[in-house]
């Protein structure tokens, strides 16, 4: 096993980046760093009602009443209700059997996690928390997975909140799926894993939870559906304070104009960050004309109207991705979230928000991430001579390097560009002495004559790329393999691919070989 610096990837956001190299400038958008010392101050900090912890048991032991538990999650389940219990969490969209392989990553970087911090604090229990998104709405980016090349998708119509979506239609994606897996045991137990949760369950959220419990149960994740009314009930008071005050727009607005100019801003926050969501319906709720009105229909309240009916269904308020954020942490004993480069930029919009509503921020952990080189590839690249780090070079930078390696000739004019700057140096100086209008003619000249040497060395490249074509087909061939569409391996491949290659392997493998706390991409291979 090998790594790479996150910066050196060119894969990663210099705000990520900058951030886990704990640049001063942006300390004041997050409470701790992830560093495992920091963990005691944390719990410490956060303070968790009993009250709250029974409604959190009481609500997860019903949605896993009808799923085969494991001995560990249905202990982790009911340690939640102990005041030295806390939560390590991550959140995913319901992306269909799992989508992009970084939902493994999330998810194991959540459980090791818990592991190193149980050492650390024998004295404390940490439970690894998977918060399923389903009140989302963006069905197009959930309704395929990429498999060998090909986009496994579900068409359907859709309006509403994705976790409530029927299943039906996925006996057809089942059959496309079953189709191209092949044969052998490891192909068998993705069918029989997809067919047992997409086909034998009747909406989106409860196959999700199937299939993650399936995949992670035995190392003790708990998987929460956050959209249940008694949990609402208990973030009525921060709704309550968005509708009257609209508190978070208001924080968010103000610590985007503090944040530096050079890093992009994530989310823009709405006046007010809340949806309406019932059967079929996923709306905005916007303030206009002194009503409260639900976006794209006829329901309307005035002020006392809406806190009427906040109260009598409170399920039927969601939380956008600027509150979603606040509504974990306040229904969770949690500690640090743990997401990718998206999602930390939009919680470093939010310390601020946090403090208004009086909510603990928590800590914030970039996920692992890795590159799974199989035994095959890594023969390939052995015989090509590729280094780690020239697999994450641009392909055009790739080939060019290695059409200058391969090359009988001298594909640099560096030397000649450096022996010209010296003649001009001098052509510089005779102009100066004798009359400084020329000085505008040599530089012309100058930059004329080094645009024509790159000119000529371009030239020779791209002679010496088609005398090389068939050997450097060879290093574009094992890039595209392993970064399907220029693009991190993570973002694209789906894990049944590689569990093709390493069937029950793959999981354990992949916890033997990411550390939570690491700061590098790690080759795994």
């Amino acid at each position: 096993m090998s790594s790479i610096p996150f910066r050196e990837t060119n894969y990663f956001s210099s705000l990520i980046c900058d951030y886990l190299e704990e640049h001063t400038e942006l300390k004041p958008f997050y409470n701790r760093f992830p560093l495992l010392d920091n963990f005691a101050a944390q719990i410490e900090e956060k303070q968790f009602s009993e009250s709250n912890r029974t409604v959190l048991v009481n609500t997860l032991q019903k949605q896993y009443k009808d799923i085969s538990t494991s001995e560990v999650t249905t202990k982790n389940i009911e340690l939640l209700q102990q005041q030295n219990t806390f939560t390590i969490t991550t959140g995913h969209q319901l992306n269909l059997f799992t989508g992009p392989l970084y939902f493994l990553y999330k998810i194991i970087s959540t459980i090791n996690l818990c592991e190193e911090l149980s050492v650390k604090h024998p004295e404390q229990n940490f439970v690894p928390m998977y918060w399923m998104a389903t009140e989302d709405h963006d069905f197009e980016e959930i309704n395929y997975f990429n498999f060998k090349g090909d986009k496994i998708q579900w068409n359907r119509g859709f309006g509403g909140a994705v976790g409530e979506l029927s299943t039906k239609g996925l006996e057809e994606v089942f059959a496309l799926f079953s189709d191209k897996t092949g044969p052998g045991k490891n192909a068998t137990y993705l069918r029989e894993l997809f067919e047992n949760a997409y086909v034998k369950h009747s909406n989106l959220a409860d196959a999700t939870r199937f299939l993650a419990n399936e995949l992670f149960g035995k190392y003790g994740l708990v998987v929460l559906d956050a959209n249940d009314s008694n949990l609402k009930q208990l973030f009525v008071p921060y709704i309550k304070q968005e509708l009257l005050q609209q508190t978070s727009f208001k924080e968010v607005t103000q610590t985007i104009t503090e944040l530096p100019d050079n890093y992009k801003i994530q989310v823009n926050p709405r006046e007010i960050n809340l949806f309406y969501i019932s059967e079929g319906v996923r709306e905005r709720i916007v303030y206009e004309d002194g009503l409260y009105k639900v976006n794209n229909t006829d329901i309307s309240w005035t002020k006392e109207g809406v806190l009427d009916h906040l109260q009598e269904a409170s399920g039927c308020f969601s939380p956008n991705v600027l509150l979603r954020p606040l509504y974990q942490e306040v229904v969770l004993p949690n500690l640090c979230y743990i997401g990718g480069g998206g999602e930390l930029a939009y919680w470093f919009e939010m310390k601020a928000m946090f403090e208004a509503f009086d909510v603990v921020f928590p800590m914030l952990l970039l996920r692992n991430s890795a590159l799974v080189i199989t035994e095959a590839q890594q023969k390939r690249i052995t015989k090509l001579k590729l280094s780690i780090s020239e697999l994450f070079l641009k392909q055009t930078d790739l080939l060019s390097k290695k059409t200058k390696e391969l090359s009988e000739l001298v594909i640099d004019f560096s030397s000649q560009k450096e022996f010209l700057k010296n003649q001009f140096k001098e052509l510089y100086a005779l102009a100066k002495e004798t009359d400084e209008s020329f000085i505008g003619a040599v530089a012309a000249q100058e930059k004329k004559q080094l645009n024509g040497l790159d000119a000529l060395e371009k030239r020779l490249l791209r002679a010496e790329k088609r005398k090389l074509k068939e050997i450097l087909n060879s290093y574009t061939f094992i890039q595209d393999e392993l970064f399907p569409n220029q693009s991190l391996q993570e973002r694209n491949v789906n894990f049944s691919e590689l569990y093709l290659e390493f069937g029950t392997d793959l999981i354990p493998m992949l916890k033997k070989e990411l550390n939570p706390l690491e700061e590098t991409l790690v080759i795994i291979g």
